[in-house]
């Protein structure tokens, strides 16, 4: 079945046709590394590993180039700098450290490649020379700026005409530009902010021109699928679009751009001022990272995602009955892997992840209803790779009903639990019922949930919200 992907270039859903069967290119930009990342970053990270993962499925695993960058070079680096007093090094190591962790955590796989903004300074000089010598650039005060008139095109990605560019750039009237739309390419550095010798003086890159510089290098002129999130739409992509196409050719760079929705909290705007503002950083303090990653996935990826601690709780009990049926085929043996033709087909459907989801919900159905080996090892199978796909059911049963937050504190270990498991055994075999009951409800009150089968007890810790 063929792979359908929303090209916001193009306002449509297209069958997605690789430049090269065996050397599928994509780009996603990535963190700028000042702070830990919040959830909104999280979004992006999320879909365009699964993407990743799907391509990996249909193409092969060598056939495809998943680039994300650290911009570790940034205004908002040097403003953190300029108000903690720690030293810029620093501060980029220690959040890129944290981005990684976080992502980790959230069940994504590490890109391809992963460059960084100051170690392709030199592609960036080259790009901007030759935007110079074509006339699409012009130095100005020791800055450099793009001449947004010399491309006609200019404002394809976002559809929006030259009166909305100059809204929506938020322009000022710096002496520097000859056109109000145009924009930074090189600006000069002062003695206590990061810089490199240049042909116009020591100063560093405006941000477009990075993610220019770094996907050429790795991708090419022209690749494959440029993704990120739907706020660099415009200036952002429609900046690497006239900087890329105007030094490599028209027509070039990117075939098919993707952008996911905007994240609210409680139906509001996420900021820092209205005490909504949720890193990741802290969400997984009390939230194991899979069922942040599947309350992410429940929403499509370019519908607005509104994150509610309801929809949160809503993953964890889905994850809790994944596991669960897992846990109770935990003995059926998985030979070889396979999966269902309908989670494929919601996935190539543009990544239509609440239709997977729905679908791991039936394979879900299908292992508990098993009646034979073969069905169950069947039915497992199909659950275990499609959730593999999506970045979930990564854990050991035992390990996900084990798990324990943060927050929790130093609660009861696993032996303690156990321990107390065998007195109320023992308790129920002497008839000692109350002391039973005693128990069980003394492991409640500490988030401890106990499981009577057939085959003895199991327990699981409770959700902490």
């Amino acid at each position: 079945m063929s792979l359908h992907l929303y090209n916001t270039l193009a306002r449509a859903k297209q069958a997605f046709t690789p430049l090269k069967d065996d050397a599928i290119g994509m780009y996603v930009c990535g963190p700028t590394v000042y702070d830990y990342a919040h959830i909104g970053n999280a979004r992006p990270v999320i879909v365009f590993d699964v993407l990743f993962r799907l391509l990996m499925h249909i193409y092969g695993e060598e056939s495809v180039t998943y680039v994300r960058n650290i911009t570790d070079v940034d205004d908002k680096i040097i403003a953190a700098y300029q108000e903690s007093g720690e030293d810029i090094g620093s501060i980029t190591s220690r959040t890129t450290d944290a981005f990684h962790a976080d992502m980790a955590a959230l069940g994504n796989l590490e890109p391809s490649i992963e460059p960084r903004a100051t170690d392709h300074i030199p592609q960036m000089i080259k790009i901007i020379e030759k935007l110079i010598a074509d006339g699409h650039a012009y130095e100005e005060q020791n800055h450099v700026c793009f001449n947004v008139p010399s491309m006609p095109d200019y404002g394809r990605l976002a559809r929006l005409n030259r009166d909305e560019l100059i809204v929506g750039a938020r322009v000022d009237t710096a002496p520097y530009k000859k056109d109000a739309a145009d924009f930074v390419l090189w600006k000069p550095s002062d003695d206590d902010q990061p810089g490199w010798d240049s042909p116009w003086g020591r100063g560093r890159p405006g941000w477009h021109i990075e993610c220019s510089a770094m996907s050429s290098e790795y991708l090419g002129e022209t690749f494959d699928i440029h993704g990120g999130g739907q706020d660099l739409i415009f200036p952002h992509h429609e900046n690497e679009i006239a900087q890329s196409c105007c030094a490599h050719g028209e027509g070039t760079f990117a075939q098919t751009w993707m952008h996911n929705g905007y994240l609210m909290v409680e139906g509001e705007k996420m900021s820092k001022s209205l005490g909504n503002f949720i890193t990741v950083h802290d969400l997984l303090k009390d939230h194991h990272g899979e069922a942040v990653r599947l309350c992410m996935l429940m929403t499509h990826y370019r519908q607005p995602l509104n994150w509610t601690a309801d929809g949160l709780a809503q993953a964890k009990t889905s994850l809790d009955s994944w596991y669960g049926a897992l846990r109770n085929a935990a003995d059926t043996a998985v030979e070889a892997v396979a999966f269902s033709d309908d989670f494929i087909a919601a996935l190539s459907d543009d990544l239509n992840s609440p239709q997977a989801i729905a679908v791991l919900h039936e394979l879900v159905g299908e292992l508990n209803k098993a009646e034979n080996d073969d069905a169950n090892s069947s039915a497992k199978n199909n659950l275990l790779a499609a959730g593999n796909l999506m970045g979930l059911l990564q854990l050991d049963p035992e390990d996900w009903f084990k798990w324990s937050p943060e927050s929790a504190g130093d609660g009861l270990s696993d032996a303690e639990i156990d321990a107390l498991i065998e007195q109320r055994r023992a308790a129920r075999t002497n008839k000692d019922f109350a002391m039973s009951d005693k128990i069980r409800d003394d492991l409640a009150a500490q988030g401890i949930v106990l499981e009577d089968g057939a085959d003895g007890t199991t327990w699981k810790r409770g959700y902490i919200s």
